[in-house]
């Protein structure tokens, strides 16, 4: 659906995208993370058509993106940063949106009309923050997009209309099919609703995974030996991505397929051995912290 093949964008001096590729599948949630600062908003614009790359190409649907009317047509971008004309209502921003996009449904307009509950007399530019990303939410859904580009979505949302915006996008992917992006510093909301997930950091995409795969292949092991160290053949062995002791327990951040990992450390007759879940949020970490980020820096 979404192909981004070796994008670089430069502003001025400064390279936010470096020879980045990506692809997204048609009809899932893609889940795009990293820290601030890393390229993901410039990326997010630049395959929602609004920004010019300096070399690469982005497809939709086979087709450029950029200054290309039939995919805008079907691709609607919500930024962090909304923006609404001067001094109209919610109603006028409702008859813009039926104007430009040919898709647009009047019925789920109305509909949803009911989910928020604010009336459409209202000057949007008016509202609170995040009455605002209600409206914006409100129109983008009713024009029936086929792609949906979110960059920190659900910021500036209490948890009550945080839950009924992630059903709200959850029921147009799994009814129409439509294609979603999302960027945000919560972690744990990503993880029930991505079911797949790119990490970036200094403009590039050092992770692109399906979320079980990703869960699959990093796994927390909570380790003890009858020596006071982890024996030095079985480092060398493993993919330790990260380690910690207290008392003589070690918490090890391990990647590898599960069972030989088990079967790795069982050589060594550990005193006890439990293999824990990880949460998307301990493997941005320590997937950063691999790339030399400072874990400290990271506020999730």
């Amino acid at each position: 659906m979404i192909q981004v093949n070796k994008v670089s964008k430069k502003f001025d001096d400064f390279l936010a995208l470096d020879e980045l590729s990506l692809n997204v599948e048609k009809g899932s949630i893609y889940g795009l993370v990293g820290p601030n600062g890393a390229g993901k908003t410039t990326l997010m614009k630049a395959i929602a058509g609004i920004l010019r790359t300096n070399s690469g190409e982005i497809l939709i649907n086979k087709e450029k993106a950029y200054e290309n009317v039939k995919i805008k047509n079907d691709v609607i971008y919500i930024s962090d940063d909304l923006y609404f004309f001067n001094n109209f209502s919610i109603k006028e921003m409702r008859n813009l949106y039926r104007k430009v996009y040919s898709n647009w449904s009047e019925e789920r307009f109305n509909k949803l009309q009911k989910v928020f509950g604010i009336d459409i007399k209202r000057n949007a530019n008016k509202l609170s923050k995040g009455m605002q990303k209600q409206v914006a939410f409100w129109l983008a859904i009713s024009a029936c997009p086929k792609v949906l580009i979110l960059d920190e979505p659900l910021d500036g949302l209490d948890p009550v209309v945080r839950r009924e915006v992630l059903n709200i996008i959850m029921q147009d992917m799994e009814e129409n099919k439509t294609t979603i992006m999302i960027s945000s510093h919560n972690l744990r909301e990503l993880e029930d609703i991505c079911d797949t997930v790119g990490i970036m950091n200094e403009g590039k995409l050092i992770l692109q995974r399906k979320l079980d795969d990703m869960k699959s292949s990093v796994h927390k092991v909570q380790v003890a030996f009858n020596e006071e160290n982890i024996p030095k053949d079985l480092e060398k062995e493993l993919n330790i991505l990260n380690k910690s002791k207290m008392g003589k327990v070690y918490s090890i951040i391990v990647c590898g397929e599960k069972e030989k990992i088990v079967d790795a450390f069982n050589k060594y007759n550990p005193l006890i051995m439990d293999m824990l879940p990880l949460t998307l949020e301990e493997i941005f970490i320590y997937e950063m912290g691999g790339c030399g980020y400072e874990v400290k820096s990271i506020i999730l």
